[in-house]
């Protein structure tokens, strides 16, 4: 374990030795994203729920059961961080060069990340309820975790672990939830308040074609009788 925390002090100073060494504009778009990289994310929860309100009733619910999984996500690395009083590196790292933003206050322990947490989490629930865009949120989650480091507010395994934690996390939660929710989608759909509606969304609409056949049909035997 010894091992294992040196190598992440010594990946710890590369990083930011690395940070140190790019140019102003460049270091000033990581401490950008660092901090408002999640909210992306939750436009994608957003554009998620809206692409859903015609879909069926198990995409919308894994579309309502996204944002709420990630908040799960975030909550155990919370209380994770609250048992483990890991000291930032910020201040722990003896002879590293200064961090690119302020370090957070004593009582602000570092492990695990859970700026990490909400990534990996929202990254995973973005995937389960949304086809294809998993290419998109994973490398924003690593992207986000990394920036972390690349700031100076935590260690390469606070992010690692992050990540994973809010991934797992999120992925049980979805796969917990999902026939519930879907039920409840079922429910509120056949609401007769509108707004319950809309928000649940119609889901698929049926071709008006469709509707007219069974009574061709009908007609149909009834001339041949």
């Amino acid at each position: 374990m010894d091992n294992l925390l040196d190598l992440s002090d010594r990946l710890y100073l590369d990083v930011l030795d690395f940070a140190h060494s790019t140019p102003h504009w460049f270091q000033l778009l990581a401490e950008v994203w660092t901090e408002l990289g999640l909210l992306l994310f939750g436009a994608l929860f957003l554009a998620g729920w809206w692409r859903s309100r015609t879909g069926s009733s198990q995409a919308m619910a894994l579309a309502l059961l996204a944002p709420l999984a990630t908040a799960f996500g975030y909550v155990v690395s919370e209380g994770l961080k609250s048992l483990i009083d890991e000291e930032r590196p910020c201040r722990a790292v003896v002879g590293a060069p200064a961090a690119l933003v302020d370090c957070p206050a004593y009582g602000d322990w570092s492990f695990p990340s859970n700026h990490s947490a909400i990534a990996g989490a929202a990254a995973i629930a973005l995937a389960l309820s949304w086809r294809g865009i998993v290419w998109l949120t994973v490398p924003m989650a690593i992207l986000m975790a990394f920036s972390r480091v690349f700031v100076g507010v935590h260690y390469p395994h606070d992010v690692t672990a992050g990540l994973i934690l809010g991934g797992l996390v999120a992925f049980l939660v979805m796969r917990a939830a999902r026939r519930p929710v879907t039920s409840l989608v079922e429910t509120a759909r056949s609401s007769r308040s509108a707004a319950v509606v809309w928000c649940a969304g119609r889901g698929p609409a049926t071709p008006a074609h469709a509707s007219a056949r069974p009574g061709r049909r009908s007609r149909a035997r009834h001339g041949a009788y």
